[in-house]
């Protein structure tokens, strides 16, 4: 039997990852924070529910100690939990977002990987560290604290992976674009939040406000980062990275260069003025 800590296993794309694997041949430590989807995992063969903050660091040590009850080893850590955001970096709550998504999608990461090491060490096991298509696409208006949070999570996981090739643990990311998840409703409900608060982007939100329906629309079915998960978990010599979902009308723009990018933006969504008259 293999052995995987999985983080974020109560959010729409981990829960998928660790149903897979519990019935694939792993025994998994389904790690989370909500109380009552950490209950309905338990029915599950081969799932053991651990509660866990990944925000404090006590709480993660914690969570390894009831991980020894069953082994003393891991053959591989998966990092999935994470949250997004819609918002803007010069209105409304943008620092304290920021702040927030850091130490979640970054921090937290770190924090698991650091106390859980030597565990997969033991087991001659790997890292899987989930990113996302906006931590390597060219960064999307108003989505800045998200942006900056998986842009890091793209540093880190590449340093932490030239680290540990010298100790032959491989470090693979998941790169994840649009899914049917929880993490959808919030950046909706984020931009609809900035939309209504606004004194400056109310014309630019309403025009972006048909792409963003139609992202979420072409949203994809989760359990297609699960089958990537166990590709990665699996593979004799997996990939550095592997991509999934990602939206082929932004990935058009990555064939651009920066300036072009910021001419389609304006183009599409900046306010138009008639002899200084509004449109």
């Amino acid at each position: 039997m293999r052995y995987v800590f999985l983080i974020g296993a109560t959010g729409g794309l981990g829960e998928c990852c660790v149903k897979r694997l519990s019935t694939g041949g792993w025994t998994v430590f389904a790690g989370g924070t909500s109380e009552t989807k950490l209950k309905a995992l338990e029915r599950f063969e081969h799932i053991v529910p651990v509660r866990i903050d990944i925000t404090d660091l006590e709480s993660v040590k914690a969570a390894k100690q009831i991980v020894l009850k069953y082994t003393d080893k891991l053959d591989a850590v998966v990092n999935f939990a994470g949250a997004a955001a819609f918002a803007s970096m010069i209105e409304g709550d943008a620092v304290e977002l920021s702040e927030r998504l850091l130490n979640l999608n970054v921090m937290g990461t770190i924090r698991v990987n650091y106390v859980f090491f030597d565990l997969v060490e033991k087991g001659h096991g790997r890292i899987v560290n989930c990113s996302s298509s906006a931590g390597w696409m060219k960064s999307q208006p108003f989505a800045g604290p998200y942006a900056l949070s998986k842009y890091a999570v793209e540093a880190y996981n590449d340093s932490l992976r030239r680290e540990l090739m010298y100790i032959g643990v491989p470090v693979i990311k998941i790169q994840p674009g649009s899914f049917r998840t929880a993490i959808g409703k919030e950046v909706a409900d984020g931009f609809d939040k900035t939309l209504g608060n606004t004194a400056r982007y109310g014309y630019v939100l309403r025009k972006m406000k048909p792409m963003m329906d139609s992202i979420f629309r072409r949203s994809g079915d989760p359990d297609a980062v699960a089958r990537v998960v166990i590709k990665a978990l699996e593979a004799k010599r997996p990939k550095r990275q592997y991509r999934v979902g990602s939206d082929a009308l932004l990935s058009l723009l990555e064939l651009l260069p920066e300036a072009g990018v910021d001419m389609a933006y304006q183009l599409f969504f900046k306010e138009r003025k008639n002899h200084g008259a509004s449109i």
